[in-house]
């Protein structure tokens, strides 16, 4: 992918899911690259949430698969993020079942599941990954370099010293705690204007 291609798909992460499902049916190859950056995070995070981590990346792919041949009978785009954890802990549920697998399936009491590929994806994980994807939308909403300061402040570990974060933003060691205020009360307004 050209650097102008994958500039193009990350603008577009921020157009609505209606937008960007019906760029991709029309076959446009940089909104479906948008399509997938916008929602990685929300994909792999099931598995890891699983402890499913080696096959993370696997259930990434099948998910992406089951995506691809289904967007055309997605009838609502906006259900698309409970599509994806729906399809996404189906996928997670198929890789446990397989013979050689060890770890077995367990609720919050650690009492083992039944597994069975329709299962609905449990009500509480369900509630905690819309949270989290409605956090990383919210982000995603935020000026560039509120993005970049909120990434490297509260996603990176282990968490790095103000001075190197200012040296890489280009930014005043002293000014950081007064742009991470200021980034953070815009995530807040945007997080309470999505129902957060």
């Amino acid at each position: 992918m050209s650097v102008g291609v994958k500039l193009k798909a990350v603008l577009q992460t921020d157009w609505s899911d209606e937008r960007l499902v019906s760029a991709c049916l029309k076959g446009d190859a940089e909104a479906w690259s948008a399509l997938i950056a916008k929602y990685k995070n929300l994909i792999y995070s099931i598995p890891i949430r699983m402890g499913m981590y080696e096959e993370a990346a696997d259930i990434f792919q099948s998910v992406c698969l089951e995506l691809l041949s289904g967007l055309s009978q997605l009838r609502e785009p906006r259900a698309l993020p409970k599509w994806l954890m729906q399809a996404c802990y189906h996928v997670c549920l198929q890789q446990r079942r397989e013979p050689n697998r060890e770890v077995p399936l367990t609720n919050e009491t650690g009492e083992d599941l039944p597994i069975a590929s329709d299962e609905p994806i449990p009500e509480q994980l369900l509630a905690e990954l819309e949270k989290e994807q409605m956090l990383r939308d919210a982000i995603a909403q935020l000026p560039e370099r509120c993005q970049r300061l909120v990434h490297k402040l509260f996603y990176e570990s282990p968490p790095r010293p103000y001075e190197e974060i200012a040296r890489e933003l280009e930014l005043a060691t002293g000014s950081i705690g007064f742009i991470r205020g200021r980034c953070l009360q815009k995530l807040k307004k945007q997080l309470l204007k999505m129902g957060f």
